[in-house]
């Protein structure tokens, strides 16, 4: 398995009516727009968030970012790390009850984990992507 980086292209355009829309080619679900340009950006990246713990919501296959863009939303650490256990998940073929035996935890507590909303601990999300074979690396860059 590779790593997963989670930083997501995205653009910005002026529409007809004069609102700024984002648009992420890798995830047609993730739509914002704002009344200025500065704000379609300042909202950017909560719409990725939202389209992304939706579809792990509904189970279905995140999509991988693509590369390049003139700008991109890096997904912040937790999100991250929330997604690469459901990905993970995903890829042993496990449920929230599967897991959660497995960490000796009720399902309501991998439930939370997988939630984008919920303020879970990282060494907890550490813990279970260890015992699934994923280790949590962290990057820090020059902000662009």
């Amino acid at each position: 398995m590779t790593a997963m980086c989670f930083v997501y292209p995205y653009t910005v355009f002026q529409s007809e009516d004069g609102a700024w829309q984002v648009r992420f080619p890798d995830v047609p679900e993730a739509l914002t727009e704002g009344d200025t340009e500065a704000e379609a950006h300042a909202l950017a990246p909560d719409a990725l968030l939202a389209a992304l713990g939706g579809l792990a919501k509904l189970r279905r296959a995140l999509p991988m970012p693509s590369a390049g863009g003139a700008f991109a939303v890096v997904v912040p650490m937790l999100p991250a790390a929330k997604l690469a256990l459901y990905l993970a998940m995903r890829d042993h073929g496990l449920n929230n009850v599967t897991l959660a035996a497995k960490l000796g935890k009720h399902e309501g507590e991998v439930r939370r984990m997988l939630d984008l909303d919920h303020q879970t601990k990282i060494g907890t999300l550490e813990n279970a992507l260890w015992l699934l074979g994923r280790r949590v690396a962290s990057e820090v860059r020059q902000a662009a």
